[in-house]
C-alpha cells in the first residue's frame, strides 16, 4: 500500500514535471548559490510581470521556459536570507543564464540553514559521501541525508529517532551501553562514522550536535574500509561547524516520563578578521522509562574550532566529550524449547522492565576530529585528518533469558569496558581537465587503530515467573546482587588489538556533461595482534590479512541535472581468523553489489529509485567430515528495491518517504539455517513516511503541522530449521505542530499515537504514546 502510493504520486509529478522540462526556446534559467559557494536548494524565484514562480532543485538551478522577449523582474526569496530583486532581459529564441548569490539574514542561525519554503529536505550535496565534492545527479552510488531542519521539525530529542525518516533503517537495536545499530540493506550496521572517518562509540549518541546524518547504502570499503562499514552501507555523523557571524539559540523540551532537555548552540567570530571561528553545542538529558525502572542521564559538550592560517590553510579542531548513567535496556533471549514462537504470544507484561534502577552503569566518551586543509593550487587540495576516540561503560548491565512459557531468569553483568581509537588520514583531492574531460580525483592513505580491554563477570538470579511475579520481583536490587559477585571469577583480558594499513584512488571522470564513469580502489592491510590473556601471558587469534576493494560507477544524465541513469559495481570484506582442516588460514569475507537505478532532481521532486543484488562468499561454515572445524565455501544474498521521494509538489507542502523491499537469505551454509533469512536482516518490508505543511504568508506566516510514521512487516528473532521466534509487524504513526519564528521556535510532537506495541531485534519493548514539547529561543 505504502509502496502504492509512493509510485503514484510519483507518476503524478514525473507527468507534470516532464512536460514542462520538454518546452525549449526562449526562457531564463540560472543558478543560486549560498556565500560559501555551496548551490541552494528551495529557493522561490518569481516573475513579477507574468505572477509565475518556481523554486531551485537540490543543485541550485531554477528554469522559466517559453517566456515572451522582453524585460522582467525577478525576485529571489527565501527565510534566513536577504530578498534579491533583479532586472532580466530576455531577447528571441536566446535562454539568459543568471548566476545568483544570496547573502544571509541577521536573524538566522547558520548562514546556509533552509528554513524556508521549497523543497526543504531535499539538499544532498556532501564532500563525504565521495571524499570528494560531488553533487547526488553525478554519483553512481546511493544515499540518504536527514537534515538538522528535519529533526527540529520532529522534535528529535534522541538519536535514534532520526532514523525514522532513513528507508529500511527499521527500529534501533540499542545494546547494553547505549550503544545502537540499525539495518541496511539486510546487514546489522553499526555507528562507527564520524565526519567520514573512524569514531567508535561505545554508548549513546547525543543529537544536539548534528548538522546531519549521512545513510551510505551498499558495501563501502572501497573508501572507508572494512572496521568501519556493513556489507550494507555505513551511517556517517556530520557534526556542525563554526561560521562566521554571532549567533545562538537555547532549546529546552518536555516530554512524558520525566524528560527534561536542555540544548544550547552558540557560533562567535573570536577575531575581528573572523579568520578564528568558535562554535559550541551542548546538551543536558535525563528522562526516565515508560516502565517500572528504567532511566538515562546525559551531559555532552561539543566545541569547534577553525581558523584560517592564510588563503589557502584552514585548520580545525572539533570535540565531543559526553558523560551518560543509565540502565542498559531490555534485552530478552527466548526459550527455544518453549511452545511459543512470537513475542506477543509470550506474554510478557509490556510494562514490567524485570531491573531495577540501582543496577545501571556510566559510560564516558571524547571524539576529537582536526583537519588541516591546504590548497596547493587551483586544481588540487590536501585534507589531512586525525580522529581519536575514547569510549567507555563500567558498572551493571542486564539480559533476560527465558526459561519456559512463564518463567525467566535475570542474568547480571559487571564490566569495565574501555575502547581507544585513531585514524589517521592523508587525502589529495584533485579537479582538472585532461583533454576536454573533466577528471575528479581523490587518492589517499589511512592508518586506523582500535584497541580495547574487558574486565567483567556475570551472576544469575533464581527463576521468577515474568506474568506474575509476586514477591520475587522485589529481591532484584544492587544491594542483594552485589555479594554475589564476591564468589565469581572476573576475566581480564585485552579483546581488541586491531591496526588497518589502507591506501585507495578513486577518479569520476567526465567522458561528456552527461556522462561519467567512476573508478576506485583500495588495498588493505589488516593486522590483529589477537586477545592477550596477561594471567597467563599468553596470545591468542593474532592474524593478517591483505585484501583489495574494487568499486565501478557510471551516470548518465538523461536530462541534465534533472534525471540520471545510473549503475554500480561495490565490494565490501570483513577480515575472518582461523583456518580450516587442512591448516588453509581462511580470506577475509567478501561481498560484492551490483546495483542499477533512477535519480531524479526537479525543483519540485528529488527522488531515488533503484535495484541491487548484494552476493557475500567466503563465508564460514561447519565442516560436515571434520567436527570443530569450518569450510569457507558458504554464500549469502541480499538483493531487492529501494525507494526514496522528497517532494514538495505545492508551496509550504513537504513529503519524505520511503520504501524498502528486502529479500536475504543464506544460499549455501550449515543445514540449520541454509536457504533460511538472517534474523539481523530485519523486516523484508519497511517504509516510512512524513507530510508537512508550513504556511509561508499571512497572518500565520511559520505555523505548520506534520504527520507521519514507520512501517515494518514480521520479522525473525530467531530463524534455524528447528526454531523460529517472530517479531510481529507494526505499524507508529506520530504527528507534530510548530510556529517558526526568526526569534523563537514553539513545537510540540507526539509519538506513537495510537500506543502500538512494537518490539526491537532485542525483543525491547519500544515507547507507548509519548508527548513532546519544546521551546528554543534565538539570538
Amino acid at each position: 500500500m505504502a509502496f502504492s502510493l509512493l509510485l503514484s504520486l510519483f507518476i503524478v509529478t514525473s507527468s507534470v514535471s516532464a512536460a514542462a522540462h520538454n518546452d525549449k526556446g526562449t526562457g531564463i534559467s540560472g543558478v543560486i548559490m549560498t556565500s560559501d559557494g555551496q548551490p541552494a536548494p528551495g529557493v522561490s524565484v518569481y516573475l513579477q510581470e507574468l505572477q509565475k514562480g518556481t523554486q531551485t532543485s537540490t543543485s541550485g538551478e531554477f528554469n522559466f521556459r517559453n517566456i515572451a522577449p522582453g524585460e522582467y523582474h525577478l525576485e529571489v526569496s527565501m527565510m534566513g536570507f536577504e530578498k534579491i530583486s533583479q532586472t532580466v532581459s530576455v531577447t528571441q529564441g536566446n535562454v539568459t543564464q543568471l548566476t545568483i548569490t544570496l547573502q544571509e539574514s541577521s536573524l538566522t542561525l547558520d548562514e546556509v540553514t533552509i528554513t524556508g519554503g521549497g523543497n526543504r529536505f531535499a539538499k544532498k550535496e556532501s564532500d563525504d559521501v565521495s571524499k570528494m565534492a560531488l553533487r547526488n545527479m553525478e554519483n553512481p552510488q546511493v544515499y540518504t541525508v536527514v537534515s538538522k531542519e528535519l529533526m527540529k521539525e520532529q522534535v528529535v530529542t534522541d538519536y535514534n529517532s532520526a532514523f525514522k525518516n532513513v528507508p529500511g533503517a527499521g527500529v534501533s537495536e540499542v545494546r547494553n551501553q547505549g550503544r545502537s545499530s540499525n539495518i541496511s540493506r539486510g546487514f546489522a550496521t553499526p555507528q562507527l562514522v564520524r565526519n567520514g572517518v573512524g569514531s567508535f562509540t561505545f554508548t549513546t549518541i547525543d543529537p544536539a550536535n548534528l548538522e546531519r546524518i549521512e545513510v551510505i547504502k551498499g558495501p563501502s570499503a572501497t573508501l572507508f574500509g572494512s572496521t568501519l562499514s556493513s556489507f550494507g552501507g555505513l551511517f556517517n555523523r556530520v557534526t556542525k561547524k563554526p561560521f562566521d557571524t554571532f549567533k545562538g539559540e537555547v532549546s529546552y523540551s518536555a516530554g512524558s516520563w520525566d524528560l527534561n532537555r536542555l540544548t544550547f548552540d552558540v557560533n562567535s567570530p573570536l577575531t575581528d578578521d573572523k579568520k578564528a571561528l568558535l562554535r559550541v553545542n551542548g546538551a543536558l538529558h535525563s528522562e526516565r522509562s515508560f516502565q517500572d525502572a528504567g532511566f538515562n542521564r546525559n551531559f555532552l559538550i561539543a566545541p569547534s574550532f577553525s581558523y584560517a592560517a592564510s588563503d589557502r590553510l584552514t585548520l580545525m579542531l572539533d570535540v565531543e566529550m559526553s558523560a551518560y548513567k543509565a540502565t542498559s535496556p531490555m534485552r530478552v533471549a527466548p526459550s527455544v524449547n518453549g511452545t511459543k514462537h512470537n513475542v506477543r504470544d509470550l506474554g510478557m507484561p509490556y510494562k514490567l522492565s524485570f531491573a531495577n534502577n540501582t543496577i545501571a552503569y556510566t559510560s564516558q566518551q571524547y571524539n576529537i576530529f582536526g583537519q588541516a586543509r591546504y590548497k596547493i593550487s587551483d586544481s588540487w587540495t590536501s585534507q589531512t585528518v586525525l580522529s581519536r576516540t575514547r569510549s567507555s561503560s563500567d558498572g551493571y548491565v542486564v539480559a533476560l533469558t527465558i526459561l519456559t512459557d512463564s518463567t525467566l531468569r535475570q542474568t547480571v553483568t559487571s564490566q569495565e569496558f574501555p575502547y581507544y581509537g585513531t585514524d589517521l588520514q592523508q587525502n589529495f583531492i584533485g579537479d582538472f581537465k585532461i583533454g576536454n574531460m573533466r577528471n575528479r580525483v581523490v587518492a589517499g592513505v589511512d592508518i586506523y587503530s582500535l584497541r580495547g580491554s574487558r574486565n567483567d563477570a556475570s551472576v544469575n538470579m533464581p527463576a521468577l515467573k515474568f506474568k506474575k511475579p509476586g514477591k520475587a520481583y522485589n529481591n532484584f536490587t544492587l544491594e542483594k546482587v552485589s555479594p554475589m559477585f564476591a564468589s565469581v571469577t572476573f576475566t581480564n583480558f585485552v579483546s581488541v588489538r586491531e591496526n588497518t594499513y589502507s591506501a585507495y584512488v578513486s577518479d569520476v571522470l567526465n567522458i561528456t556533461d552527461r556522462l561519467l564513469v567512476m573508478a576506485s580502489l583500495r588495498v588493505d592491510r589488516y593486522m590483529n595482534k589477537g586477545t592477550y590473556y596477561p594471567n597467563l601471558d599468553s596470545i591468542a587469534g593474532n592474524f593478517n590479512q591483505t585484501a583489495l576493494s574494487p568499486k565501478f560507477g557510471a551516470v548518465y544524465q538523461v536530462l541534465k541535472d534533472e534525471v540520471s541513469i545510473f549503475a554500480n559495481y561495490m565490494n565490501g570484506f570483513s577480515n575472518v581468523s582461523g583456518a580450516d582442516f587442512y591448516g588453509n588460514t581462511f580470506k577475509p569475507n567478501q561481498a560484492n553489489q551490483l546495483e542499477g537505478g533512477v535519480k531524479v532532481d526537479w525543483s519540485m521532486v528529488t527522488a531515488t529509485f533503484s535495484y541491487y543484488n548484494i552476493e557475500v562468499t567466503n563465508v564460514t561454515r561447519d565442516d560436515p567430515e571434520h567436527p570443530n572445524y569450518a569450510l569457507q565455501d558458504g554464500t549469502q544474498h541480499s538483493r531487492g528495491f529501494e525507494a526514496e521521494l522528497i517532494a514538495n509538489p505545492v508551496q509550504g507542502l513537504n513529503i519524505v518517504a520511503g520504501y524498502v523491499y528486502n529479500d536475504s537469505r543464506y544460499t549455501r551454509a550449515n543445514p540449520s539455517v541454509e536457504g533460511l533469512r538472517p534474523t539481523t536482516a530485519g523486516p523484508p518490508r519497511m517504509a516510512n513516511l512524513w507530510v508537512s505543511y508550513r504556511f509561508s504568508r499571512g497572518a500565520a506566516q511559520g505555523l505548520g503541522i506534520g504527520f507521519g510514521g514507520i512501517y515494518g512487516s514480521e520479522s525473525y528473532q530467531s530463524n534455524t530449521e528447528t526454531f523460529t521466534f517472530m517479531i510481529p509487524s507494526y505499524t507508529v504513526l506520530d504527528a507534530s505542530v510548530f510556529y517558526d519564528q526568526p526569534r523563537y521556535r514553539l513545537g510540540l510532537k507526539a509519538d506513537n499515537l495510537t500506543s502500538e506495541k512494537y518490539w526491537s531485534y532485542r525483543l525491547a519493548a519500544q515507547n507507548p504514546l509519548r508527548v513532546t514539547a519544546n521551546v528554543t529561543f534565538k539570538f
